[in-house]
């Protein structure tokens, strides 16, 4: 009797990172890779074709970045695992990738092993964390809730929102960002003052900090 494979699909921008991951894919009895994507836009796209079991994400890749596709694939395809990966072994990110729906965090320094029984566990219903910033996590938690961060957050702002904070972050023009989005610049004002309200912020300089504090962009 065949065995059923566990679908997934690959994003990262490295190309030797993904062929290593397409490799030790193809020796695991129980797992098919059915799709790559180099950046974020692409995933959301490709994937709303392929409905794979298990998405893995990288977090930083130019243009839509990690956690905004994450999202925007959860919208539609809430049954879709996604595994986040990332080069970072901090606690930078957990906060963000729990609010977008991401059901786990794995460094890319982690042995093939290791990857491997996170897409079993999350691709079974579990949320799965690399074990060495599992305490990261409860102490981020527990400070949010202590000081009461986090209430406008990340998951306040609507899509349009997201997106024109990453490219004012990325040193992006009002023009440019108007004619990249195919609004008017009237347009980008007016979610620009919304962001400054929502976040309290009082200049780009704010607003750039708040990105990269939130992992929306890299350093």
């Amino acid at each position: 009797m065949p065995i059923e494979k566990i679908k997934v699909f690959l994003t990262d921008d490295h190309i030797i990172l993904r062929e290593g991951i397409r490799s030790l894919l193809k020796k695991v009895p129980d797992m098919e890779l059915v799709g790559e994507a180099g950046e974020g836009a692409e995933a959301v796209k490709k994937v709303e074709h392929l409905k794979p079991d298990v998405v893995l994400m990288d977090i930083t890749m130019p243009g839509l970045n990690g956690l905004e596709a994450t999202r925007q694939i959860l919208k539609k395809n809430p049954q879709i695992k996604v595994l986040i990966l990332t080069m970072h072994e901090t606690g930078q990110y957990l906060s963000q990738m729990l609010q977008v729906g991401a059901s786990g965090y794995v460094v890319k320094t982690t042995a093939s092993t290791e990857l491997i029984a996170a897409i079993r566990s999350v691709f079974q219903g579990d949320v799965y964390l690399y074990p060495s910033i599992t305490r990261m996590l409860v102490e981020d938690y527990l400070h949010t809730v202590k000081t009461g961060e986090g209430r406008t957050s990340y998951e306040g702002l609507t899509s349009r929102e997201r997106e024109i904070l990453m490219y004012i972050a990325e040193d992006r023009k009002n023009k440019e960002i108007a004619d990249i989005l195919g609004i008017s610049v009237r347009t980008v004002q007016a979610h620009r003052t919304n962001l400054m309200d929502k976040l309290g912020a009082h200049d780009r300089t704010e607003l750039v900090k708040y990105a990269i504090s939130k992992g929306i962009i890299d350093i």
